[in-house]
């Protein structure tokens, strides 16, 4: 089974995003946020969450890049509860037992979109916010094959 983890090629989404997912975290789409959202929160950093942010499930942070990698039974199930939780603290679940179907489901959803693809698979998030909501979509950036060269320090010993 696989799922995602966040990745940081530079450090523009401490710039971006009020709040960072953290290197490594386990990441969903997170697109449950905005589904009251209107044209008026589309504004700066939050924007920017909307627009193109993954949610971190232990930081609630946001992260412009995720990576395929595989995750054991038990951590996703480890996972399930925490999400269930957050759902209860910051959404008004009533408890844990209401939470944990909508939790599974969101990532189930994310498990499906990582299955097909080859662990270090980077992947993108945008929405829009359209009439019947908000609408996702998803890039796929493949590994790459290193060539050696790319590694090699070229250059001569007798020197």
């Amino acid at each position: 089974m696989q799922l995602a983890r966040a990745i940081h090629l530079d450090d523009s989404d401490q710039r971006v995003f009020a709040s960072q997912a953290r290197t490594g975290e386990w990441c969903i789409s997170g697109g449950f946020e905005f589904s009251n959202w209107g044209e008026s929160d589309l504004i700066g950093k939050p924007r920017q969450a909307f627009a193109n942010g993954w949610i971190g499930l232990e930081t609630a942070g946001r992260v412009t890049f995720v990576a395929v990698t595989r995750i054991e039974p038990e951590e996703f199930d480890r996972l399930t509860d925490m999400l269930a939780q957050h759902f209860v603290n910051f959404y008004g679940a009533p408890n844990l037992e209401a939470a944990r179907p909508f939790a599974t489901e969101e990532l189930l959803q994310m498990r499906d979109l990582c299955a097909t693809h080859a662990p270090n698979t980077l992947l993108t998030v945008s929405r829009q916010l359209t009439a019947a909501g908000v609408k996702e979509a998803f890039r796929v950036i493949e590994p790459q094959q290193a060539g050696l060269d790319q590694f090699a320090i070229h250059g001569d010993i007798a020197g």
